[in-house]
């Protein structure tokens, strides 16, 4: 059994693929008898960090317990649109508040002014777009993907993360779809 953390970080609560395909992995998840906690951070009431003094400070309630919920997991899941090539600016603010000082970084000295606090955890990334997959991967390089990675998941000792692109959904057929959650539900009961 693992301890999962889902990450719904579609800023539209209403129903849609990327839903849809999150709700496969849970249900995969409880099936195989894994511990789950689902964060949906368009229902988060938290501020946006205007200043490095609020990034120090003490969190909203929401963000204190989606910290919580980060804390006792090993993998976190996270699933969002692309929106202009990266995650929506709310899913962004979300991680700017969670991953805060004292929380998944502590100052440290030598040559890394940061310690790594959320080390021992794993994580996927899973990203529905209106792009071909291989053409986000090939021609843009995947930046906004590659940045949550290594300037996110791994700056605060999540790692390995592997990552899912999910391309040309605006034209997806039912059987397309019905393959991506078939293929989020093995994913939810292997906990990967």
């Amino acid at each position: 059994m693992c301890r999962i953390v889902v990450i719904q970080g579609h800023p539209d609560p209403r129903p849609g693929l990327l839903r849809a395909l999150a709700d496969s992995y849970v249900a995969g998840a409880r099936e195989a008898g894994h511990a789950l906690r689902v964060i949906d951070v368009s229902t988060l009431d938290f501020p946006v960090l205007r200043a490095r003094a609020e990034w120090e400070g003490a969190p909203a309630a929401d963000v204190s317990d989606a910290q919580q919920a980060i804390a006792d997991a090993q993998h976190v899941v996270i699933f969002f649109p692309l929106w202009l090539g990266s995650l929506p600016a709310l899913l962004k603010a979300f991680f700017e508040q969670v991953f805060r000082p004292g929380f998944a970084v502590a100052k440290a000295s030598g040559v890394n002014p940061w310690k790594q606090l959320l080390n021992g955890r794993s994580a996927r990334i899973v990203v529905t777009m209106g792009t071909p997959a291989l053409v986000f991967r090939l021609f843009f390089f995947a930046h906004g993907v590659k940045f949550i990675e290594r300037n996110m998941l791994n700056f605060v000792g999540i790692r390995p993360v592997r990552t899912t692109l999910i391309g040309g959904v605006d034209g997806m057929g039912d059987a397309a779809r019905a393959r991506w959650h078939a293929r989020m539900r093995s994913f939810g009961d292997r906990a990967r």
